[in-house]
């Protein structure tokens, strides 16, 4: 399918399908836009801006403030494209709350420690590597490649950064089996020991650590003054 013009009169489309269009056209991967840019651009459209946020769910990467302490509050950084939303049947692929219900979402978090499967970090930590971004963990559907071609979803955590870097929604089994093989046999056998449990054995302080990040800022602030006292 052609991409049709965001502004175009003669496509027939929503808010959230013409903001994609709007932000590969206009803004442009790696820049910023605000509410009022919005506003300009979707004159008529009520909440036009919970729309185009709704791109998240097809795995768009919009950072905020919260993500990126680069921007200010007004801004929005568009990280990366997702799913072609202007394309009825990959918009429809791609839909992953029509199959996530609340229920699977809190059990797949509880049950990953509410850590990113890919490297591991915290809900609200900051990157070792950028300290201006600080880690939001969602739950996303993936769909694996078996060894014999086929294909087998499941859910799994990852934080937004991870997510953006692994672009699309699909991972080969082959590859991941050829991973494992490199590990040191120390590693095997604590990936194993992770595999027979389906829990990663973290220890104590790292447990501690996760759930001392969800909680509220002056809770965390009681909590160090008691270990700085």
């Amino acid at each position: 399918m052609t991409q049709p013009t965001w502004n175009d009169p003669d496509f027939d489309a929503g808010v959230m399908v013409r903001g994609a269009l709007w932000l590969v056209q206009e803004i442009g991967v790696g820049n910023t836009f605000t509410k009022a840019d919005i506003r300009v651009a979707f004159p008529s459209a009520s909440q036009a801006d919970r729309r185009i946020r709704d791109l998240r769910d097809y795995g768009w990467v919009l950072h905020a403030k919260n993500e990126d302490a680069t921007l200010t509050s007004e801004q929005t950084r568009f990280v990366a494209q997702g799913a072609a939303v202007w394309n009825p049947k990959e918009r429809s692929d791609a839909n992953p709350r029509k199959a996530i219900s609340n229920k699977e979402r809190e059990a797949t978090l509880s049950r990953d420690d509410h850590l990113c499967t890919t490297c591991g970090i915290s809900g609200a930590e900051e990157y070792p590597d950028d300290p201006t971004q600080t880690a939001v963990i969602a739950v996303s559907r993936r769909v694996t490649v078996m060894p014999d071609g086929r294909e087998e979803s499941l859910l799994t955590t990852e934080c937004k950064r991870c997510k953006a870097g692994l672009g699309k929604s699909r991972r080969s089994a082959e590859k991941i089996s050829a991973d494992v093989q490199a590990l040191s046999a120390e590693d095997q056998a604590r990936l194993l020991r992770w595999m027979n449990t389906g829990k990663r054995d973290l220890t104590a302080t790292e447990r501690v650590w996760s759930r001392y990040l969800r909680l509220p800022a002056d809770a965390r602030a009681e909590i160090r003054s008691v270990l700085e006292a």
